[in-house]
């Protein structure tokens, strides 16, 4: 059965942050997931979350100065003392909140940066985080993102990005498979995913070219959900789009989703 978790950092934002864990649970939502916590406390994040019996299931590592355009460090070299302080700040939250899975974004390649150099760099940190979090059963995502919303990142197809996580060889790093990116950048989704789905830990989604609803556009999502219900997938949903207007006028795909499932119980 799908479960659902709703992102706070592009959901909801018809209000202030802490104003959208009562609108994602008034909405139905059971949990939620985010970009980055940092310009919270732990304890305020913590208290929200449980005031609204929320779950939180996911959010990044410290990306740097995104600010900037930086999204993420753990491939960038010179940057290992800066990644694990990341890693210790994003450990303190996760350990306060409860959460489970934590997002390591990779960076951006340099123009003239020489890939090798750059993967020796991203297997160290991979590894480094993925151990640190093992020690408080905690899994570590890593993820493809497709080069037309980010340019030069560092990892851009499923078949990357599991080929890391396999010579990382540790057993908490899994692929955070994004429907949206993987559309974009190569198709197939349901043999992608059926290939690939024991390395899989967490799931987004979103619709293609739009990045609205996943009600509309080229991915037909009511099939993949059967198909992740067929393959026994048990984690979370995260809902990682830009709705086109209020969130809750958009959340008739939601319902249409949980009626369906429903039957199929039935």
């Amino acid at each position: 059965m799908p479960k659902f978790a709703a992102n706070l950092s592009m959901m909801f934002n018809e209000v202030a942050f802490p104003q959208r864990f009562a609108a994602a649970a008034a909405a139905g939502f059971k949990a939620v997931e985010f970009l980055f916590p940092y310009e919270h406390s732990p304890q305020q994040l913590a208290s929200w979350l449980q005031q609204n019996h929320l779950e939180n299931v996911l959010f990044n590592l410290p990306p740097g100065d995104w600010g900037a355009g930086e999204r993420g460090i753990a491939a960038l070299p010179g940057r290992e003392v800066e990644f694990k302080t990341g890693v210790a700040r994003a450990l303190e939250y996760a350990l306060a909140l409860g959460t489970k899975r934590l997002h390591m974004m990779a960076g951006i390649l340099a123009a003239d940066a020489d890939p090798l150099v750059y993967r020796a760099q991203y297997l160290s940190n991979l590894g480094y985080a993925a151990r640190a979090m093992a020690e408080h059963g905690i899994c570590l995502m890593i993820e493809a993102i497709n080069p037309r919303d980010m340019p030069g990142y560092f990892i851009n197809t499923q078949a990357q990005a599991h080929a890391l996580r396999e010579e990382c060889g540790e057993p908490n790093v899994k692929v955070q498979m994004d429907f949206y990116h993987a559309q974009i950048v190569e198709g197939d989704l349901s043999m992608c995913l059926r290939k690939h789905f024991d390395g899989i830990g967490h799931v987004q989604i979103a619709s293609v070219p739009s990045r609205n609803e996943p009600d509309q556009g080229e991915v037909n999502y009511p099939y993949l959900f059967n198909l992740l219900d067929e393959l026994g997938y048990e984690g979370w949903i995260g809902c990682e789009y830009r709705p086109r207007g209020r969130t809750e006028d958009g959340l008739g795909w939601l319902q249409k989703a949980m009626q369906q499932t429903a039957i199929k119980i039935k």
